[in-house]
């Protein structure tokens, strides 16, 4: 019976014996356990780049429309018929150019009388006048017939004046937008006949905050880029900067004036106005795409000595792809742009 239980023993601890060398075979199959440490603890590869001061630009961006530089309403000096229009819509006229005649031909013959009557009436007082030098006439004669020639004078300048009426002319340089009457239609005076617009310069209508008005000067070089020529960047001039503000608005008025010889850009278009508020000289920034959200916390990563250092940050003027820093940044931290996002406070990382 002790014989059988030596046997039962010596088959449990055979047993126990196979079990532990088949763990021993997996263990010695697998990856020691100091490859996977290190494998866990490779450190990250970063680029960095070093801050210095440079400087910055603080950039105002508005949207603004283009208006034509001259925009003038022709109107009608006389009621008539009109017998003559000039020109036809999209054509150029110059300042003083005849547009249109109204009605000339009756008020011709009214000239015509009243020129006739001035010409009787002053060779009638030439006449009297040598007659009252040869004390034929009393000065009562001749003062009768200076009279005369007087008024029929005015009743000539008069009438001259109401038949120039009759001749519309171009008060600006411009190119004719719209005509308003057609040749044989009656107009009234004081109805408009034509608008006329002058575009060789245009200016650009800003609506200013107030908190940014004050960096604004007459005279100071902006930039417009006008949404119709994306491919395109203008030079404009401040022309007038309102003193006071819109009441609904509580905006003040600029106006830009640009360079416009080609025609190509016309009045009602939209156009974006950079302006130049000022120039910071030593500013500490960062590229945008460095900066990193952290649960609404916005942070920078520097590094130092293979350390990775979170830097919570405030920033200020963004000019392109640059952010001013404000606080969180000193002159000639490592600053992390490439693998920012992989890291995290106290890490090590490798920089490239």
């Amino acid at each position: 019976m002790l014989k059988h239980d030596d046997s039962s023993v010596k088959a449990v601890i055979l047993c126990l014996l196979l079990i532990l060398s088949w763990a021993g075979c997996s263990r010695s199959e697998s990856s020691p356990p100091s490859e996977k440490n290190q494998a866990n603890n490779k450190a990250v590869q970063v680029s960095v780049m070093r801050v210095e001061p440079a400087p910055i630009r603080d950039l105002l961006l508005l949207p603004g429309e283009t208006e034509a530089w001259l925009d003038v309403r022709v109107a009608a000096d006389t009621a008539g018929r009109v017998e003559w229009i000039g020109f036809k819509e999209g054509d150029r006229i110059k300042e003083g150019e005849l547009l249109a005649k109204i009605d000339v031909s009756a008020l011709k013959a009214a000239l015509d009388k009243a020129e006739a009557a001035l010409k009787l009436a002053d060779d009638l007082y030439q006449r009297r006048k040598q007659l009252f030098e040869r004390k034929i006439i009393n000065q009562e004669e001749l003062d009768r017939a200076e009279t005369e020639r007087a008024l029929a004078e005015g009743s000539f300048k008069q009438v001259k004046v109401e038949y120039e009426r009759g001749f519309t002319k171009a008060p600006i340089t411009g190119v004719i937008n719209y005509l308003f009457v057609d040749e044989g239609e009656f107009t009234d005076k004081g109805k408009p006949m034509a608008d006329i617009v002058n575009v060789d310069k245009i200016k650009v209508n800003v609506n200013v905050p107030e908190l940014d008005v004050r960096y604004l000067k007459v005279g100071q070089t902006v930039a417009v880029r006008v949404d119709a020529f994306q491919d395109r960047q203008m030079r404009g001039t401040i022309d007038f900067v309102a003193y006071k503000a819109d009441p609904a608005t509580k905006t003040f008025h600029v106006k830009v004036i640009i360079d416009n010889q080609t025609h190509e850009i016309r009045p009602g278009m939209i156009a974006r106005v950079v302006f130049l508020k000022r120039i910071i000289p030593d500013a500490l920034s960062a590229p945008i795409f460095a900066l990193v959200d952290k649960g609404g916390e916005r942070l920078l990563f520097v590094e130092k000595d293979g350390v990775v250092h979170a830097r919570a940050i405030s920033i200020g003027v963004i000019e392109g792809d640059r952010v001013q820093i404000i606080k969180g940044l000193e002159p000639g931290d490592h600053l992390i742009v490439t693998g920012q996002k992989e890291v995290e406070e106290g890490m090590r990382v490798q920089v490239k």
